[in-house]
């Protein structure tokens, strides 16, 4: 017998609503149903309202008396079947429950709710193979559940906010639907909680293993929170159902040059473009790989490649700018001009054609120009950011109240005994890559890249708290323990293993924002070098301020921002120089450009390393570099750039104004 069917009139008004009542007062909602079964008797909405109303109310048997019958009298009525399955799963008849589930979804395969259910009954049976396929098939008809095709409208308009409400208002009801904890993932990773979005996908993959997105979007998180290993191991397992996936070739490809496998990685992307050579974002990915390893001319190729395939593409105009050595020509300038016209251009692809035009402009030295384009791509990137220039003042003042001569003084046997780190902190276009360049020309140092654990290490204890309601990281550092300093710097050092490639007893990690997180290196590393690269405010920021940086670097984008940064590192540098007085080895810019010989010898006897005539020659260096500067750090020392701010003078008054007396102090630190 199918479905009756549907009632009108007066009934259907009272069924309606019996129905909103169910999740307010389901007793209520009873008695309605009841009182329409007076007088449509068997009627089959109320009879299932009925129904759902006493499971709902906490009786289950009592629900099961009605619901048993109902279905025996409807058998191709999905929903009846659904609920009866919920009414003898609330009885914990369990193999009851899964047959009447699996009647429901023959009878409706897009029946999300049901396969979720379904899904969990037979996950309390035990059977994971079954239970792993039916919440696949959850996910399958998930996209029609107009719950959470109302939340990924949401997520794909990027209203956060409401996506993230909907998404845990259903989870709330529904915690075992793999379809919502994957969207949900998503939202926490686009807030940057990565932790979440790991902790989210990992739930997913219990309940339904064999759910690849997830199982894809896990290993992309772990990617991003600089969990290499990790991130391949995910990409193992999803190679053993689709091994020529070009999606995860790619980002396995992505990982190992995260990692200085560059080689393997080129590889990858190489056969991912013989198959699919029409693949513009692959094309700019292996641009940056082989930039990386120096082959500039096939970068340069694999770029121009990209825009011949899709000529709005920003990003691939910016990165041959980015080379730094890529003179653009007049048709070069035209074709920029002429997406730059275009009103549907994407806001990504108009900021990167700004920075590349800047650039363009800047070479033929049309400089009123090219700093209107470079302000242009600052403003678009300035509007998507939420950079606050407080938290970095506000983390100085911190510091300073906290950490004292006596401090450190108390706690010079704290921290790991490795000695192994050599870091390079600093603002971003201050140098650091020509220092990391000259090092790494050492026979004893290995040169890696920007590496992210220590800003890791101290998100961590910001998170930890944040739980604890103690404001800033800081406070918590303060509080740690010889035993917990040790770890912490054991930890950075087999955090950053993965990052060595060869057996140098020394290696470089050049974040230059590692300049905030002195105390955490003093505390964990003691025994690790630390080199301030300094510039002259104005080139530097300047140079960061032409800079459009692929991740992070937030106050770059407005030169208000940038000097008030700048401000705050020199106050911070300046106190560590007082409380920890010869720890840090400063390298001033324009005087290891005028009289290297010496400031490499200086830079040397600091990390106790002897003379080596090879960091004289650090341009035959040819190691990966994994910077801006990649490609000038290949060549000898060049001046032409110690001035260059000068040409934009005209415009740095914001800059000069928000610099205040650090401008004129330079090179020293003026009093705070």
């Amino acid at each position: 017998m199918s479905k009756a069917p549907e009632p009108v009139g007066s009934i259907e008004v009272a069924v309606g609503h019996a129905t909103r009542l169910l999740e307010i007062n389901p007793v209520l909602a009873a008695e309605q149903a009841g009182e329409i079964l007076k007088a449509v008797p068997a009627h089959p909405p109320a009879t299932l309202l009925l129904g759902v109303a006493r499971r709902k109310g906490g009786d289950a048997a009592a629900a099961l008396d009605v619901l048993g019958p109902l279905a025996a009298m409807h058998p191709q009525w999905a929903l009846a079947h659904y609920e009866l399955a919920l009414a003898l799963s609330s009885l914990d008849r369990n193999a009851a429950a899964i047959t009447a589930l699996q009647r429901a979804v023959t009878l409706k395969p897009d029946m999300a709710d049901a396969w979720r259910a379904l899904g969990d009954e037979l996950t309390n049976a035990g059977d994971a193979a079954g239970a792993d396929a039916a919440y696949a098939q959850n996910i399958r008809a998930s996209t029609k559940d107009p719950r959470l095709l109302t939340a990924a409208a949401a997520l794909c308009q990027n209203e956060i906010p409401q996506a993230e409400a909907l998404l845990r208002a259903h989870l709330k009801k529904y915690p075992t639907d793999v379809a919502a904890l994957r969207m949900l993932a998503e939202v926490a990773a686009r807030l940057g909680r990565y932790e979440d979005a790991v902790t989210l996908l990992t739930r997913c993959l219990e309940l339904a293993p064999s759910f690849t997105a997830a199982r894809h979007h896990r290993a992309i998180v772990l990617h991003r929170q600089n969990k290499p290993a990790a991130a391949l191991r995910e990409v193992s397992e999803l190679f053993k159902k689709d091994p020529r996936n070009p999606a995860y070739n790619n980002l396995k490809a992505a990982i190992l040059a995260r990692i200085g496998e560059l080689q393997d990685s080129i590889e990858i992307y190489a056969a991912i473009l013989a198959e699919h050579p029409a693949q513009p974002k692959i094309w700019l990915s292996y641009g940056h790989a082989l930039k990386t390893s120096g082959r500039e001319n096939d970068s340069i190729a694999a770029y121009n490649k990209s825009i011949a395939l899709l000529p709005s593409l920003g990003e691939a105009y910016w990165s041959l700018a980015n080379l730094k050595t890529v003179q653009f020509t007049n048709e070069d300038v035209e074709a920029m001009q002429l997406q730059l016209r275009r009103p549907d251009l994407a806001v990504d692809d108009r900021l990167h054609l700004h920075f590349a035009m800047g650039k363009a402009l800047e070479d033929k030295g049309e400089y009123a120009a090219s700093f209107e384009h470079y302000a242009q791509g600052n403003q678009l990137r300035h509007a998507q950011l939420s950079y606050q220039p407080d938290e970095m003042s506000t983390h100085v003042r911190r510091v300073k109240s906290l950490f004292t001569t006596q401090f450190f003084a108390d706690r010079r046997d704290y921290g790991a005994a490795a000695p192994d780190p050599i870091f390079i902190v600093g603002l971003p276009r201050s140098g650091s890559t020509l220092l990391e360049q000259i090092l790494s020309s050492h026979s004893l140092v290995e040169g890696t890249m920007e590496l992210p654990d220590i800003a890791g290490i101290a998100r961590s204890l910001f998170d930890k708290g944040k739980k604890s309601q103690t404001p800033g990281y800081s406070a918590v550092l303060a509080e740690l323990d010889a035993d917990q300093c040790r770890e912490l710097g054991e930890r950075y050092i087999a955090q950053t293993r993965i990052q060595r490639k060869t057996d140098a007893p020394f290696f470089i990690d050049k974040m230059p924002n590692n300049f905030a997180h002195i105390d955490l290196v003093q505390l964990a590393l003691p025994r690790a070098k630390i080199i301030d690269a300094r510039r002259h405010p104005l080139g530097c920021c300047l140079s960061g301020f032409k800079q459009h940086f692929a991740r992070g670097q937030g106050f770059t984008y407005s030169l208000e921002d940038i000097g008030r940064y700048y401000r705050d590192y020199v106050e911070l540098m300046s106190f560590f120089d007082a409380v920890l007085p010869g720890r840090i080895h400063r390298v001033i810019y324009e005087s290891m450009i005028e009289d290297t010989e010496s400031e490499v010898r200086e830079l040397l006897e600091y990390c106790g390393l002897p003379f080596e005539s090879g960091c004289l020659r650090f341009y035959e260096n040819e190691r990966a570099v994994r910077t801006a500067s990649s490609q000038q750090v290949r060549k000898p020392i060049f001046r032409e750039g110690v001035d260059h701010w000068r040409n934009y003078e005209p415009w740095l008054d914001p800059l000069k104004k928000s610099l205040g007396t650090v401008l004129d102090a330079y090179p020293a630190a003026p009093a705070f």
